[in-house]
């Protein structure tokens, strides 16, 4: 059998799938939520509760589900994840209204919460430091290209089979990916198409890591880092959210976009996330290869794609809904480059047998974060208008960054792993 020098690009762009339709998933009912909400009659608030549904199962399971994929493994965990949030997709077939709607929103929320942990435990195993950014950069591009397939396919499943179908359609796709997955995926050292030099490269580091016994769950909260990666994400997660779950409104809402109109524009800015995604990553592996400190080279990224946020402001006083776009899109990438280095620093600063657990308790804070935001976003909407949340969003993601400033000073791989 060939043995292949570049099996962990191959893992990268699997796990990078798994996150498309991840979001494809996600972002179904967004697209949707113009047609439902006037099929069932409703509000823009009772919209927000069925989303808020989704975050809070999202942001409880990522702490649980993390734990799990530790004790499961990365192949058996991400199985297990992809198959209870397609199901839970499909069943948006029988949602009827409110309850019914942000139970199976509930549901999928529950499943989806193992795509990230286990995706960064996955890249934790397969990938060298100076490679992970970039990793995570092609893992990141994940949301943003499900963004970018949803409003098309979404917009045209609706008109041809209508919405409780595509969401039938949808859900079953992640039913392909695991085929796939379980064809592709060992830990290293036991692939069978692995070759001598990759898993050398890819275990050369590990030689100078020390054993790590596994930690208490309750005990990753005596790190002032683990408080640094959770309320940084708490902070700044729902600006990401709003633009998932809302855009597709907003776009219809304030700028009278029809269904079709929304599928052949809402996906824009999200291609250009993915760009961000991609460059954010390259950009950290490649300060890093110039000689900056792991420590700077994260910060300086993290620091420049919260700055270029702000302009997102501009749709406040821009009339043309295709410029507003393209600012909307600039947010993005802005966004998704500074997430690129903030999503790896748990695996910088944590040994991989804790990648998954740590990754899951700030991307559970997160998913709180963004929980308790969406319903006043609907509120905001039904009794102001989209304006003050743009400003919010504006300015979340710089509160973010100050946030690991302050807890994080510096980033270094914690060592003090077996007091308890």
């Amino acid at each position: 059998m060939r043995k292949s020098k570049n099996i962990r690009w191959g893992i990268a762009g699997t796990i990078f799938l798994a996150t498309t339709i991840n979001y494809i998933d996600r972002q179904a009912l967004s697209v949707a939520a113009p047609v439902i909400r006037e099929d069932l009659g409703l509000s823009n608030e009772q919209y927000g509760w069925i989303v808020s549904a989704f975050l809070l199962a999202y942001a409880i399971m990522q702490m649980v589900s993390g734990r799990l994929i530790d004790s499961l493994g990365t192949k058996k965990g991400f199985s297990i994840a992809v198959i209870w949030w397609s199901i839970a997709n499909m069943l948006h077939v029988f949602g009827k209204g409110i309850m019914s709607l942000g139970a199976f929103r509930f549901l999928l929320g529950i499943g989806e919460a193992g795509n990230y942990p286990a995706a960064m435990k996955a890249i934790s195993e397969w990938f060298p430091k100076e490679e992970r950014t970039k990793a995570v950069g092609i893992l990141n591009m994940g949301p943003g290209m499900g963004a970018i397939i949803a409003p098309p396919l979404m917009a045209w499943l609706i008109t041809d089979f209508g919405w409780r179908l595509a969401f039938v359609i949808t859900g079953a796709i992640g039913f392909f990916w695991l085929v796939l997955w379980r064809w592709i995926y060992y830990e290293p050292a036991k692939h069978p198409r692995i070759s001598i030099e990759e898993l050398a490269h890819i275990q050369g580091e590990r030689k100078t890591e020390e054993p790590q016994e596994k930690m208490p769950w309750l005990h990753y909260f005596k790190y002032k880092e683990v408080w640094g990666l959770a309320l940084s994400r708490f902070v700044s997660d729902g600006a990401f959210y709003f633009f998932v779950f809302w855009l597709p409104s907003w776009l219809a809402d304030v700028k009278g976009f029809s269904l079709m109109e929304i599928g052949m524009f809402a996906w824009i800015p999200f291609l250009l996330s993915d760009i961000g995604s991609f460059v954010g990553g390259w950009t950290g592996g490649l300060l890093m290869k110039k000689g900056m400190s792991l420590d700077a080279s994260r910060k300086w990224v993290i620091w420049l794609g919260a700055i270029l946020v702000v302009p997102v402001l501009g749709c406040l006083y821009i009339e043309s809904p295709y410029w507003a776009i393209a600012l909307i899109g600039f947010s993005l990438f802005a966004t998704q480059f500074k997430q690129a280095s903030l999503f790896t620093l748990p695996i910088d600063l944590f040994g991989k047998k804790d990648a998954a657990s740590v990754w899951g308790i700030s991307g559970s804070a997160g998913s709180f974060g963004a929980m308790l935001f969406t319903p006043v976003i609907g509120w905001l909407v039904d009794t102001i208008s989209y304006s003050p949340v743009f400003v919010i969003v504006a300015f979340l993601h710089i509160i973010s960054s100050i946030v690991v400033m302050v807890f994080i000073p510096k980033i270094k791989y914690i060592t003090a792993r077996n007091q308890k």
